[in-house]
């Protein structure tokens, strides 16, 4: 049982700490401190429900639907590409800090649709969680407790993202530091759009 846990956590942790997407989204609201706890928890669910199903059977159904694969690709492309475009805008008006420090907070709805379409929209979500977490948990001697070691992995990442870069918003909130952050968060997700564009 112990082994089938730690391989859950150890193969999950490696590929979830990877900068991607969904964590630069997560970052990104804990520096803003938006509801950030909301955004970790909704992750954790997406990531179990994820995980649990891809070890249970899902993993096999993506792989033999190929057209089901193209319309996820896709459909991430698209999204990717509007999200990097909406960061660099950020980046590169000289007033877009100040004023997005100045209107109101966004409801908690609102920021949980953005990070839910950030979570499912990515096709890496797919690819890692349901694909690679899915087909190694299906192989252990006990799926259960893999896939259990996999949910505490998610679970430990999206709250040290969501509470760390809480801690740190003070010391991060200079302007020049979130055109930073902006420019970084555009890049990755142009380089993830690309990546899943010279992949298909």
């Amino acid at each position: 049982m112990w082994q089938s846990y730690f391989n859950g956590l150890l193969v999950t942790a490696g590929l979830i700490i990877a900068i991607g997407a969904q964590n630069a989204f997560v970052l990104a609201q804990s520096l803003r401190r938006e509801h950030h706890l909301p955004v970790a928890a909704l992750c954790i669910l997406c990531d179990i429900v994820l995980i649990t199903v891809g070890v249970f059977g899902l993993a096999a159904v993506l792989v033999a639907n190929p057209l089901l694969l193209s319309i996820t690709r896709w459909g991430g492309v698209a999204f990717l590409t509007f999200y990097g475009v909406v960061a660099l805008r950020r980046a590169a008006n000289p007033q877009a800090l100040h004023e997005d420090a100045q209107r109101s907070p966004r409801s908690v709805g609102s920021v949980l649709l953005a990070a839910l379409a950030v979570t499912l929209l990515n096709p890496h979500v797919y690819l890692d969680t349901v694909l690679l977490i899915g087909s190694v948990g299906a192989q252990q001697p006990e799926p259960g407790a893999y896939t259990l070691g996999a949910a505490s992995a998610s679970t430990l990442w999206f709250m040290l993202l969501a509470l760390g870069g809480a801690w740190l918003a003070p010391w991060l909130a200079r302007p020049l530091t979130w055109r930073l952050i902006d420019l970084g968060v555009a890049g990755m997700m142009f380089a993830i759009a690309a990546q899943l564009v010279l992949s298909a």
